[in-house]
């Protein structure tokens, strides 16, 4: 039993993408993270697997589209989240962000028959994919979060535990305006794109 999980954070101002205020206001990056947050579902919506969760830190929104469960985030650190994230899972389970709107579903179609966990790194150090055939929350304790050595930390600990790992793209967190930019180019018919060209629209901006 397969599931996709995302892990997200209530795409209100001032809570989500602090890092892109300025050069935009705190609502609109608010509505930029909404949309990241509508295109990342709709490509795991897409994508094959036995069973959907929206890991959350908040309430769902009119953004969240039917066939998810949704479920708490737990307190304390990343690390922490994330590990009870899969801790919630029975079986083979691949856990991704809200902030890589250019995933697509074929990224997200994973087959753990002849490996035992996927990373997928992303161009700041950290990683925007973690998958286990079978949940490994301890292996995700103590890695720190939110640094430049953050994949590498937890790419070692996959490889540690003698895991097989397949490793999956390179992609590109939105993390402050020149990402947005970036990721839109990639993405140009989703939400995100459409959103940023409205916002970047602004007389000024």
């Amino acid at each position: 039993m397969t599931t996709l999980l995302v892990i997200a954070k209530e795409p209100l101002p001032g809570r989500v993408k602090t890092r892109l205020t300025p050069p935009f206001t705190p609502r609109e990056a608010a509505a930029l993270a909404e949309a990241a947050l509508a295109d990342t579902l709709d490509a795991v919506a897409a994508a094959p697997a036995d069973r959907r969760v929206l890991v959350l830190d908040g309430a769902p929104g009119h953004w969240l589209p039917p066939g998810f469960d949704v479920v708490p985030q737990c307190p304390g650190g990343l690390d922490e989240r994330l590990a009870a994230a899969f801790a919630g899972c029975a079986g083979p389970a691949l856990l991704i962000g809200m902030d890589t709107p250019q995933v697509t579903p074929e990224l997200l179609t994973v087959d753990f028959a002849d490996c035992d966990a996927y990373f997928g790194p992303a161009a700041d150090g950290g990683f925007w994919a973690l998958g286990f055939a079978r949940p490994e929350p301890a292996l995700l304790r103590g890695v720190p979060m939110s640094t430049p050595e953050t994949g590498a930390v937890q790419r070692e600990r996959l490889a540690a535990a003698g895991l097989r790992v397949r490793d999956l793209p390179r992609l590109r967190d939105v993390d402050t305006a020149a990402d947005a930019r970036a990721v839109a180019a990639l993405a140009p018919h989703g939400r995100f794109a459409a959103r940023l060209a409205r916002c970047t629209a602004v007389p000024g901006r």
